[in-house]
């Protein structure tokens, strides 16, 4: 038997708590957080609004349930190999799928979320630092270390002004801004960017890689 929606179009997918979810996932990445609605969500699928409560509890239901998928794409540390390893891919990975959904990186720091990819994801990032050798003190310093480069840095590459193709222009057009005799290092610097001499590009491997080499030395001497 055809399934159809609630507005008598054919549907191949009946309506679902994980389509709905995916969707409400697909929204987000598109048009923000912000623009998620349950009349939109509805719109979106075809329905009407009512008929998605027979799926989900409420909008806030939703949030807390996509944020915890967003947290089931980012590779959960592997207690077998060095730590460092792992946590290297860890912090790699949360980057990189916060990147594709920019939403969630705010969603992340604003809420509590005990979703069971966050609950697994958190005890085997502790878990990796306590069996490498840190005290359970150390461990949680460490993680909210980490996880703070990878918010701050996502957040600052998503909503950085300038392209990074644009960087050299928008240093030639700066340059008046900042006089030589009056912000000379920030005169020079920009002079690097315009020749080209710098790119003016942050890594955000670079800042993980100091990280994790102090926590080792950390580790080390003590």
């Amino acid at each position: 038997m055809t399934n159809t929606s609630d507005h008598g179009n054919p549907s191949l997918d009946p309506l679902s708590r994980d389509r709905i979810l995916n969707t409400a996932i697909r929204l987000a990445d598109a048009g923000g957080i912000e623009s998620l609605s349950m009349r939109k969500l509805a719109e979106e699928l075809g329905v009407k609004a009512m008929s998605l409560y027979n799926h989900v509890a409420n909008k806030n239901d939703i949030l807390f349930s996509i944020v915890d998928i967003v947290v089931s794409e980012i590779e959960v540390p592997d207690l077998s190999i060095d730590w460092k390893i792992a946590i290297r891919r860890r912090s790699l990975s949360a980057h990189e799928v916060l990147l594709r959904h920019p939403w969630a990186a705010m969603e992340l720091m604003s809420r509590i979320n005990v979703g069971s990819a966050m609950l697994r994801y958190v005890d085997a990032t502790l878990g990796c630092f306590r069996e490498a050798g840190f005290s359970y003190e150390m461990a949680d310093h460490a993680w909210n270390l980490i996880d703070s480069h990878i918010y701050g840095f996502t957040l600052q590459e998503l909503n950085f002004p300038v392209e990074a193709t644009e960087y050299s222009n928008a240093a030639t057009k700066g340059l008046s801004l900042i006089p030589e005799d009056k912000y000379p290092y920030m005169n020079k610097l920009t002079h690097y960017v315009m020749d080209g001499s710098y790119d003016g590009l942050h890594e955000f491997e670079f800042g993980l890689e100091l990280l994790l080499d102090g926590l080792d030395r950390f580790l080390q001497n003590n």
